[in-house]
């Protein structure tokens, strides 16, 4: 069983979804856990595994969820004296159970494998991203150009970021090789909980996509949301530092950072 649990962390971690895994240290009285007992809580409530039923794993998982939230683990004791109904007896039930929250690394979608999106590619390494790349050119889409990124996709850009999993863990970069596949990668990836969409481009051309996408169905609302002109201004075309503009703007979406007066600054 144990190893099933751990199975099924790895495999969440994997899905880019926090997970929380209680473990008995202590325990005292008649609760049916045992020391060593396993017990994996998802973000949205459920179980796999038992810490020994009833009112403890009840609070346990109660327990569990807040550290989920809060992206923390945490060392809890459970103490609970209940009067049996009809012995009159008084039941002992003290648990010590250690809730480790495992939260996966922010994933980086990078749409468009060229000049930018290797730079890109170079610094986001440095900050601990899980690297994700979309190309449909092979020869900007390989292993020798992005040897350390965790997928590869080379191939329609539109079809393969529609089948992504995306969620508020992702954070996506628009920087193809051309107006039309902005346009369709925008389109995939808007609206499905991503905590970050940056595209680049100048205002004209992010103004007509934007104009074309509202006459297909997209809120304006949402559109808004989109970072662009992209990243913190740097003021330099250079790759690299462009690269750093971007990857700069998205640790402070990720850290709750500041924007607004960055913003201005650009404005």
């Amino acid at each position: 069983m144990e190893c099933q649990i751990l199975d099924k962390v790895l495999k969440e971690i994997g899905k880019g979804k926090k997970v929380a895994l209680a473990t008995v240290t202590k325990i005292q009285g008649t609760n049916p856990g045992k020391i060593g007992a396993m017990m994996c809580v998802f973000e949205d409530g459920s179980t796999f595994g038992t810490v020994g039923g009833g009112n403890v794993e009840f609070i346990c998982t109660k327990k569990a969820k807040e550290c989920l939230e809060k992206g923390e683990s945490e060392l809890f004791h459970y103490d609970l004296n209940i009067e049996k109904e009809h012995s009159g007896k008084v039941c002992d039930v003290k648990a010590d159970i250690f809730i480790k929250v495992f939260k996966p690394k922010p994933k980086l979608l990078i749409v468009g494998g060229g000049h930018i999106g290797s730079q890109l590619y170079k610094v986001a390494k440095t900050q601990n991203f899980d690297i994700v790349i979309f190309d449909d050119r092979e020869n900007y889409c390989n292993r020798e150009r992005f040897p350390e990124a965790s997928e590869l996709y080379p191939g329609n850009i539109e079809e393969d970021l529609k089948n992504y999993p995306i969620n508020d863990n992702c954070y996506i970069v628009l920087v193809t090789h051309g107006h039309k596949f902005d346009e369709v990668a925008l389109k995939a990836v808007i609206d499905r909980g991503a905590r970050y969409i940056g595209m680049m481009g100048s205002s004209n051309k992010i103004k007509n996509i934007k104009e074309t996408l509202i006459n297909k169905g997209i809120s304006k609302e949402s559109l808004d949301k989109i970072y662009s002109p992209i990243g913190i201004d740097m003021g330099s075309n250079i790759p690299e530092e462009i690269a750093t503009g971007i990857i700069t703007e998205i640790i402070l979406v990720k850290n709750g950072g500041n924007l607004i007066s960055l913003r201005d600054i650009k404005k």
